[in-house]
This record gives C-alpha cells, sequence and structure tokens, in this order.
C-alpha cells in the first residue's frame, strides 16, 4: 500500500471541473495524483456490506444499480484514515430498475459492458485509490453545476452527499484503462475498530473515454437524442 500525505500534497494544475466553484471546497476531477506509501493498520473492505451505486440519465429517463465491491482495504493510523484502495467489478454490474428476466435488462448490460460504454471484455475491472484525505471545514460548500433542464435532469451533487460531510476525500479513480483524480465530500465513522465511509456525487462519465451518446455532440437536444455525461455515484464503504 502506497502512503497517503497527511498535508502537503498537491491539486493538479490541470482540472476538469465537474462542477463550477473553487479548487478548494468543491467536487472535481483532475489528472491522475501521486500515492505514495501509507501508515498504520490495514483494514479489509467487507465486500458484503459495502457497496457502489450509480444512476445514469437521458432526457427519456433513467437508469440505476449498483456493482459490487470485490476487494480493498483501508490504512488507519489512530483516529486518522491515511490510505485506502477498492476494487469493483463492472462485469458484476446490476440493473435496478429492470427485471432482470425482461429483455431490455440483457440488452442494456450487454450495451454498457459494450466498447460503448465500460469495454469489460478488456477492462473488467475498476478501482478507487486514495491520494488525500483533508477535514470539510464549517464552511466548505458544495457548488453544483449548470444541466441541460428535462424532466430527468442529473442530481446536485449538493442532494447526493447523505448527512454532514466530515472529510473531503481525494483518490484516483481506474474505468477503461483511464485514471483520473476525483474529490468528493464523505461523511468518515470509526466505531470500535469499524470505519465506514459514506459518499454521493457526480462524476463526468467522458473524462474515463465512455463516450455513447455524449450530449456535448448533441446538434440538436430538443429530440433528446443524448445521454448525460454525468453519472451520479453513491459509495458506501465498511472495513473491519
Amino acid at each position: 500500500m502506497k502512503l497517503l500525505q497527511k498535508t502537503g500534497l498537491f491539486l493538479a494544475a490541470t482540472l476538469i471541473a465537474v462542477s463550477c466553484g473553487g479548487p478548494s471546497d468543491t467536487v472535481e476531477t483532475t489528472d491522475a495524483q501521486e500515492v505514495g506509501e501509507a501508515t498504520g493498520s490495514a483494514l479489509t473492505i467487507d465486500a458484503d456490506a459495502s457497496k457502489v451505486e450509480w444512476r445514469g440519465y437521458k432526457p427519456a429517463g433513467q437508469h440505476f444499480g449498483t456493482i459490487p465491491v470485490t476487494s480493498g482495504e483501508l490504512v488507519v493510523d489512530g483516529d486518522a484514515i491515511t490510505g485506502g484502495k477498492f476494487v469493483f467489478d463492472i462485469t458484476g454490474l446490476k440493473i435496478d430498475d429492470i427485471e432482470e428476466s425482461d429483455e431490455n435488462y440483457g440488452k442494456l448490460y450487454g450495451h454498457l459492458q459494450s466498447p460503448d460504454f465500460f469495454d469489460a471484455e478488456n477492462h473488467p475491472q475498476a478501482e478507487f485509490e486514495v491520494t488525500k484525505i483533508e477535514t470539510y471545514a464549517s464552511d466548505d460548500k458544495i457548488e453544483d453545476s449548470e444541466e441541460f433542464k428535462t424532466d430527468n435532469t442529473p442530481k446536485k451533487d449538493s442532494e447526493l452527499i447523505s448527512g454532514t460531510p466530515t472529510h473531503w476525500i481525494s483518490g484516483n479513480l481506474t474505468m477503461r484503462g483511464n485514471t483520473k483524480n476525483i474529490k468528493f465530500p464523505a461523511v468518515v465513522s470509526m466505531n470500535n475498530g469499524v470505519v465506514t465511509a459514506k459518499a454521493g456525487f457526480n462524476i463526468d462519465r467522458t473524462n474515463w473515454g465512455l463516450m455513447y451518446g455524449d450530449e456535448s455532440s448533441a446538434t440538436d437536444k430538443a429530440k433528446d437524442q443524448f445521454i448525460y455525461n454525468n453519472v451520479s455515484v453513491n459509495f458506501d464503504i465498511k472495513a473491519n
């Protein structure tokens, strides 16, 4: 496990903003950042009690589901998380808004696994590795990006966080062979050797090469022939 420096890691200069606002206190995506060696004790991720939820949007509707967490660990030094790494099984993706017996389930699952989206044959796993954790200050705020308005406009970042944030977590997210650093607010708690971390935020899927239906290429949005680039993600991670 590599080290998470508690202080001093700089944010990458090149910013691809997931939402507007200053880089110091809002959800954002940047270039991949350095990860060093972690200090402390490693706690194993409880895969059965951990999950990643996703929700995609298009003007005509929404799809949502889960991606299983298969392995990982959090490194803890005293009452501070100093590192962590989680692995997700893209091939184990579930769609919760369609019955699995419905033929449309298989069609959508196959499309999501295809090169149009995750290209799971070549990239069956996704990975998140912590690079930095900062305290969520009382005057911090979550800025929301502007979206094209339809009946299924993506949820705002400020609507996705569950509870009062305690920390900003930054980490390298690798999907489809592409790595970007994401920063998001999270509710972190430690109790009797058990660590939980919950977070909700949006990512721009095109930063990882998931380009199908890219809304920026839609010549006439009034025809609803696009998929929103922002995808909502919710983490619920437990480590023992």
